[in-house]
């Protein structure tokens, strides 16, 4: 017997399996509920173990180095092999700063030098200097101050026997040197006076001392060339055993001996003179005279 979705009669009304199938499909529907609830809180469970276990290992990295001792070997390792590449990192970039910064400087030193050197302008020969303006008198002043120095070194000469033996050229008019220069202390000297005697004549005294001051260097200058090279072997021996005659008799503390060695060089020189040799001037004559007959030097 076939039973009805309606019921075992075939009525529309539900039969007496109905009550039955509702109860399996509540209980169904239950234990649905249970399961979805089981696996919601399974689910819950998970996210908050993961979650945990995030939230762990960030408080583990903020706390950092884990505590095995290896482990820290390799970071405290790590860090100093970062901090020195960074510190070469540094110090290479400012080294590369400072060659840049130097090259610069470099480059606009050069720019300015070579600025600079073409607007200078090229220097001349420096302008002479304007002659300091000097009166006539003050001309002649000069040139009698140089005439007195040229008369008292020609005096000088003339009165020392030794100096006339070390310079016999310088008393030899014979020599050339020595003729100009006695023609020009004798032209200076003849316009010498003790004031200045206005123009023309102050004019004419300054070039007559130039030219005796040039003349004195001249025959000065002629004088150490010759010495005694004009002399024969025996006559330069004489003047030599005369020099040495001289120096005795200067040196000597012996009154007899000083006035021997005069005696013999005023005999020699003499000699000398009479040949022709040496001209001994009359004040270097009258000294040697003076010295042979005892008065002591500059008396």
């Amino acid at each position: 017997m076939t039973r009805s979705a309606y019921g075992r009669h075939g009525h529309g009304h539900p039969g007496p399996w109905h009550g039955n199938d509702r109860a399996a499909r509540d209980a169904a529907r239950v234990g649905h509920r249970a399961a979805r609830q089981a696996a919601r809180a399974g689910h819950r469970a998970a996210r908050q173990a993961v979650r945990y276990d995030h939230r762990r290992e960030r408080r583990l990295r903020r706390r950092g180095a884990p505590s095995h001792p290896v482990a820290k070997v390799v970071v405290v390792s790590g860090a100093v092999v970062l901090a020195g590449t960074a510190v070469a990192v540094v110090v290479t970039v400012v080294t590369q700063i400072l060659a840049v910064l130097l090259l610069c400087l470099l480059a606009v030193g050069t720019y300015t030098f070579v600025k600079t050197a073409v607007r200078r302008p090229v220097a001349g020969p420096p302008a002479p200097a304007a002659p300091a303006v000097v009166s006539a008198e003050q001309a002649w002043r000069r040139a009698r101050a140089d005439f007195q120095r040229v008369r008292a070194e020609f005096v000088a000469h003339e009165t020392d026997p030794m100096a006339v033996l070390h310079r016999p050229a310088l008393s030899d008019v014979s020599v050339g040197s020595t003729a100009r220069f006695v023609d020009a202390f004798s032209a200076a000297q003849a316009l010498d006076t003790d004031g200045y005697p206005g123009e023309p004549c102050g004019a004419s005294y300054v070039r007559a001392v130039d030219q005796a001051r040039r003349a004195w260097r001249a025959a000065v200058e002629a004088a150490d060339r010759i010495r005694l090279s004009g002399l024969a072997p025996e006559e330069r021996r004489t003047v030599e055993r005369v020099v040495k005659l001289l120096t005795t008799a200067r040196d000597s503390d012996s009154e007899p001996e000083r006035l021997a060695a005069y005696a013999r060089a005023r005999s020699e020189l003499d000699r000398l003179d009479r040949a022709g040799v040496v001209y001994l001037p009359k004040p270097a004559r009258a000294q040697l005279d003076a010295h042979a007959r005892g008065e002591l030097p500059g008396s």
